[in-house]
């Protein structure tokens, strides 16, 4: 169980936990949420013991592995395979072990004793299951962890963590670096993780779908709540009708009291009453007052004059980016004025390439484009946040986006953007994520856009600043393009699917539901191809020292199934003996004159036998048929 105790933690003079207490049990799986900059990812990092606190502490059980995604992505040489099952240290150092110590009989037994318990004939197949389950296919696997860009680099190095299996998980926003059919992967796993789960995320789907508890920070302190997010919104918002409703009732209590006091202290014959008031006025202990962190809305402003639909039509268009190449061919859609369409799609199909063409950055390579040369595209892209420049603040932004405006009007429109006083003249530099989101965002909407693409509009906003999101885009006239991983964003604003696939832009028919469930189907249906695709000529590229780790690896993980199935095969025997000694016995007809109570003892023993055969014949089965499929699958495993 991890308990956190009377936790302090200050940066720079700020206290950022005050006195916060909470404890989750063993097995939990929680979602952690509060405002950015609330202090969720220190609380990780003292966990791992990266922080130390000022004051209380953190305590697990002795020998808790923690598992803490590292901030560097791996990049080297070696491929994608090996370094997630190099991240097991365990298994790599047996197996080296296990090929240079030959004249230790003994040890060689402990070795392979050891690889069956953590499960080491069957590791390759588990971490090319998670890397698939986080959009690397078998090819990309292979191919060293230098050729991918950060962002990849990032699910590698997620990947590497889920596969060692630490006792307690710590995640922090994973699915800023997943697109929807990762994140979809994730939750499945996520839901059925053996051990704790501690995980930061702002996406209202994963939370409710899961975790089975939400630990929340606010002003410094932790409180655990049960069940999903939505839950845990109706629980909190129903605590502080509560305690609204208990601070009303203490202050007008206080201000009897003090009514009281101011009365009568200077009596004598009430001056015993007045002090005893004062004593309780002393002890009341103040309700805190709810503090309702203001968010501030996002602001789309409408296209200043509408378009007759379709306000973009793709006929036969082919576009990519190398003559004769296309990434996209066949695409025939129309797109209207008030279109509200998300982009499905994994990362890779061409997503980015259709944003692009219809932006009207791409030109086409055949068919046709019809569009109006006036209308104006709003462009979002994660990317944008790197280029925004390092030395240049908001209100300098706004300057040249209101050159004829006064200081205070460039201000006004900061404010009403969420850019105040303090934030309105920071370098860019020093923005958090969520500002430079919020940010991107005024510049790609200042002039009032027909059409906006949003492409992972959501990855540096919390909770509340997403629910700001969805209010603005509804209110929004123009047509919008969404690309996202937050099935909360699309199911409320996208009124309309297309999914990027083959090569090309279609039509989807059904909803977020069902996409869910074809996606998680499609990666089932692709595990058993690949078990069932694994050849013999996998085994001929080994050496003949590899194929005899293999076997003496599959020896030694059946080799306790085995035992089960011997050890019920001798049962049965023993039984069996004994209930033929019995029948014989009680085949003599002399028994039952000379000695009826024995005759009687023997049958009776004679049914127990029976019945501690049929559990054993059972038990027999069970570890046979568990024998049968282990073997199965350490064959499959190893090809």
């Amino acid at each position: 169980m991890l308990h956190i105790n009377d936790l302090t933690y200050r940066i720079e003079g700020r206290t950022i936990f005050d006195k916060a207490t909470a404890g989750i049990p063993a097995g939990h799986k929680v979602g952690f949420v509060g405002r950015n900059g609330s202090g969720k990812t220190t609380l990780l990092r003292l966990i791992a013991g990266e922080l130390a606190p000022d004051d209380g502490g953190i305590r697990l059980p002795r020998a808790t592995r923690i598992g803490w995604v590292a901030q560097e992505a791996p990049g080297g040489p070696e491929s994608l395979i090996e370094f997630v099952l190099a991240a097991d240290r365990e298994r790599s150092r047996l197996l080296t072990e296990c090929e240079t110590v030959d004249d230790d009989p003994g040890r060689i037994a402990e070795i392979h004793e050891r690889l069956a318990d953590i499960g080491a004939h069957a590791a390759p197949s588990r971490a090319a299951r998670i890397l698939a389950g986080l959009g690397f296919d078998e090819a990309a696997q292979q191919r060293p962890c230098s050729e991918y860009s950060g962002g990849w680099r990032m699910r590698v190095a997620l990947a590497a963590m889920l596969f060692t299996e630490p006792d307690l998980l710590l995640l922090d926003e994973p699915t800023n670096y997943l697109d929807l059919e990762g994140t979809l992967w994730l939750e499945d796993y996520l839901r059925d993780y053996p051990h704790t789960v501690l995980i930061v995320s702002h996406d209202r789907e994963l939370l409710n779908r899961s975790v089975s508890s939400i630990l929340h920070l606010s002003q410094g302190k932790l409180t655990l709540y049960s069940g999903g997010y939505d839950r845990f919104e109706e629980a909190r918002r129903e605590k502080q009708r509560l305690d609204l409703k208990l601070k009303k009732k203490q202050d007008d209590e206080r201000r009897h009291i003090e009514t009281f006091i101011a009365r009568f202290k200077a009596k004598a014959s009430k001056a015993t009453q007045a002090q005893s008031r004062m004593k309780a006025l002393a002890r009341m202990q103040p309700i805190a007052e709810q503090i309702e962190e203001r968010v501030a809305p996002f602001l789309f402003p409408n296209p200043a004059k509408g378009f007759a639909s379709p306000l973009i039509r793709l006929e036969g268009v082919a576009a990519g980016y190398v003559p004769d190449r296309p990434v996209l061919r066949d695409l025939d859609l129309r797109l209207d004025a008030d279109d509200r369409v998300g982009l499905l799609g994994a990362n890779g199909n061409g997503k980015s390439t259709f944003a692009k063409l219809l932006s009207g950055r791409l030109s086409v390579m055949a068919g046709n484009r019809y569009a109006s040369r006036k209308i104006e595209v709003g462009y979002f892209a994660q990317h944008q946040m790197d280029d925004l420049p390092v030395g240049k603040t908001p209100y300098e932004h706004m300057l040249d986006l209101m050159p004829d405006a006064t200081e205070a009007q460039r201000r006004a429109k900061l404010g009403a953007l969420g850019f105040g006083v303090g934030k309105a003249d920071t370098r860019a530099e020093n923005l958090s994520g969520g500002e430079k989101a919020r940010l991107l965002f005024a510049l790609a909407t200042f002039h009032g856009p027909h059409l906006l693409i949003l492409d992972e509009p959501t990855n540096h906003l919390d909770v509340d600043a997403r629910e700001a999101l969805v209010r603005a885009l509804n209110e929004y006239e123009g047509a919008v393009i969404l690309v996202s991983h937050d099935r909360h964003l699309m199911d409320a604003c996208a009124d309309r699917l297309w999914i990027v696939r083959h090569g090309t832009v279609r039509v989807y028919n059904g909803d977020m539901d069902s996409y869910r469930a074809e996606c998680l189907a499609e990666r089932g249906a692709l595990d058993a191809r690949r078990a069932k695709g694994k050849s013999a000529t996998n085994l001929m590229r080994q050496t003949p020292q590899e194929l005899r780790r293999q076997a003496a690896e599959m020896r030694a993980a059946l080799a306790p199934l085995k035992k089960h199935v011997t050890k019920a095969e001798a049962d049965i025997e023993r039984l069996t003996r004994k209930i033929a000694a019995i029948d014989d016995a009680l085949a003599d007809g002399s028994l039952y004159l000379g000695d009826p109570a024995r005759a009687q003892a023997l049958a009776r023993e004679r049914g127990e036998l029976v019945t501690a055969r049929n559990v054993a014949e059972n038990a027999w089965l069970a570890a046979s048929e568990a024998y049968e499929n282990a073997a199965v699958q350490a064959k499959e495993g190893a090809l």
